[in-house]
């Protein structure tokens, strides 16, 4: 008994220990201070939805924070719609807003919706806002040609607004961005002087917004506007500058071609004369053996003999004379 007596203070405080352990654990583990908050917002969430999302790990305020959002501004929201979207990578809270935005914008905007344009990457809540206060685009500094030559460079504002039935699926601001610029550049061209370009600015706003650019886009034009237009390059005269340049170098080129076939020709010619000289030097190397062999054979005389050797003789005499002429003649 007197065992007993002593083990009780004990276990009275180990009951407690344990106790504070389980309690500590039960309110970590279920969300009581949350349930208690939506209880008195007005938005019936169990006991059990709570702990079934701490299973499913779930947030269990990310959820229900958006669900008070949400009935407060007149919006019901199913619980597992939510927690569906959140388990798929969605952000309940951004789309729980941009429902209360589009109600009280008078958008029709339905949660299914919501849901689809969140999940496809878009900021739902930002488009509602587009939706009610259109943004504006700027593009970057467009350049084009006129048809007389001169470059031009554009800036143009684009007002646009975010059409909430195109989200999913509609291209973004860089094709819009990428279409404007391409009516800059078609509008330019088309003009036959950038004068008149610069003199009705409001021409190229008109008949870009005329093309319908919005097509198969998240996004409404409501205007284009062109901020600022600048004269740019002489494209044409650069133009004709480079083709000028160009021709000289074909020119040159086949100048070139001509003089080396002519360089080539005339050494063909050296190498002919040089083959022929040759040839003459070999038939004069022949001669003293004819002139031998003739006078072995009795065909040539002594006299005869003479007689060639004054007349090779006369006639480098008068070689002779004809190039001292020559150079006289030069002199003078």
């Amino acid at each position: 008994m007197e065992d007993i007596g002593q083990l009780g203070p004990a276990l009275f405080f180990m009951l407690i220990f344990f106790g504070i352990i389980f309690l500590v654990t039960f309110f970590r583990f279920v969300p009581v201070g949350l349930w208690i908050t939506a209880m008195a917002s007005g938005v019936k969430v169990s006991m059990f939805q709570l702990i079934g999302m701490r299973l499913r790990k779930v947030v269990p305020s990310a959820i229900v924070v958006p669900l008070i959002a949400g009935e407060k501004a007149g919006i019901s929201l199913p619980v597992d719609a939510l927690e569906g979207h959140y388990l798929a990578g969605g952000d309940v809270r951004n789309v729980v807003n941009a429902l209360i935005s589009a109600d009280k914008a008078g958008i029709e905007l339905d949660l299914k919706q919501a849901t689809a344009i969140d999940l496809a990457g878009r900021d739902v809540f930002e488009a509602v806002q587009m939706s009610v206060n259109p943004k504006v685009i700027t593009t970057p500094k467009v350049a084009a040609m006129a048809k007389d030559g001169i470059q031009l460079l554009a800036v143009a504002r684009v007002t646009v607004r975010a059409n909430i039935n195109r989200l999913v699926g509609g291209a973004g601001e860089e094709t819009i961005l990428a279409r404007v610029g391409e009516g800059i550049v078609s509008t330019i061209g088309s003009s036959e002087s950038h004068k008149r370009v610069l003199e009705n600015p409001d021409a190229i706003s008109q008949t870009v917004l005329a093309k319908g650019l919005d097509a198969g886009t998240a996004f409404e034009i409501l205007s284009i506007d062109v901020a600022d237009v600048d004269v740019g390059k002489n494209i044409g005269a650069e133009l004709q500058t480079d083709q000028a340049e160009a021709d000289k170098r074909i020119a040159q080129a086949k100048a070139e071609e001509r003089r080396a076939l002519a360089v080539a020709k005339e050494q063909e010619y050296i190498a002919e004369a040089q083959r022929q000289r040759a040839k003459v030097i070999e038939a004069e190397a022949e001669i003293p053996k004819a002139m031998a062999e003739a006078f072995r054979s009795g065909n040539l005389g002594v006299m005869d003999y003479q007689k060639y050797r004054n007349i090779q003789a006369d006639t480098s005499m008068r070689n002779t004379i004809a190039g001292k002429s020559d150079k006289q003649a030069g002199a003078d």
